[in-house]
């Protein structure tokens, strides 16, 4: 498989590993992305990379929690001028009341919903918007919660937008409690929220690259195999506090864990909260944009007035 002066760049930007080390990578795994992430992680040279396409399109995605409902939405748009407009914004906002009110069971249901303040459903509004707003609009996704306690947090105008579900017992007011969860979320984007969801197969690979680092040590590499068994146990633990949202530290208080904190504090307001689940959506996440090269566009348009 043949690769590109761009596949090296991307491969780069997954890992910060040096552009020479990730031609080779690419090189030795005939241009696949993650065979490529994977053998730079047994050399030692990434740790792990996200899969995730690279951010690229505009937009926003909100997040709104009213009468014991929670939603999440993301809505693109062309430019981020367009992106923190008034009238993009404002539409957003529509947008999630409609999914919170309506409860709809995808955006082609979505797009059914009598949009608010109108008779008209909201395809039918869209044209309206594309123009007054003077963008192509997308409604790329959104999820609802209607059982438990949701709170939301947005960041960055709407760069990020999340939605943490929580099991309150007690009556008590656990906003906080959501928000600085939510935060967490935001800042470190966790591949799991608990050990527990860890597949086998997770488990299997990151044993196997612990493994392939010890053999390619000279200094671990002659160590007994239950030795090296032992070792692999314990970069285990930091995998899970380090990939886990429950088990990772507290970015506000080191001392405790997410898990703890939740709990602690909890208790002090007099009852207890439990995690149930959470979405976090980031504007643009997996969307390849458009690469403009003005400095081509130029040439060729001089080209053509020849």
């Amino acid at each position: 498989m043949a690769f590109t002066a761009q596949d090296v760049k991307t491969l780069r930007e997954m890992t910060n590993v040096g552009m020479m080390d990730c031609k080779k990578a690419l090189t030795e795994t005939n241009g696949d992305m993650d065979k490529a992430v994977e053998w730079l992680r047994e050399k030692g040279l990434a740790k792990a990379a996200k899969k995730a396409g690279r951010i690229a399109a505009e937009g926003m995605s909100y997040a709104l929690s009213e009468n014991g409902v929670g939603v999440v939405v993301e809505v693109n748009c062309e430019t981020d001028f367009c992106a923190k407009s008034e009238l993009f914004v404002a539409f957003v906002k529509d947008i999630a009341k409609v999914v919170l009110e309506n409860d709809p069971a995808d955006v082609d249901a979505l797009m059914n919903c009598k949009y608010p303040g109108s008779e008209l459903t909201v395809a039918e509004t869209m044209p309206e918007k594309v123009m007054s707003i003077g963008e192509n609009l997308q409604i790329r996704r959104f999820v609802r919660y209607a059982e438990n306690t949701s709170v939301v947090y947005v960041h960055g105008g709407g760069k990020i937008g999340v939605l943490v579900n929580l099991a309150v017992e007690g009556g008590i007011d656990v906003t906080e409690i959501g928000k600085d969860v939510a935060m967490q979320i935001a800042a470190l984007n966790p591949r799991f929220w608990d050990k527990s969801q860890v597949s086998e197969e997770v488990l299997a690979e990151e044993k196997r690259i612990a493994l392939a680092l010890m053999d390619a040590d000279p200094k671990m590499a002659s160590k007994p195999a239950p030795v090296k068994e032992k070792i692999v146990m314990g970069k285990m633990n930091k995998f899970y506090e380090e990939n886990c949202l429950l088990q990772q530290e507290f970015v506000k208080d080191g001392s405790f864990t997410v898990e703890k904190y939740m709990a602690s504090a909890a208790k002090a307001l007099g009852g207890s909260v439990k995690f149930v689940d959470a979405v976090r959506f980031m504007t643009g996440e997996g969307i390849e944009k458009k690469v403009e090269d003005f400095a081509a566009e130029v040439a060729a348009q001089m080209n053509m007035g020849k």
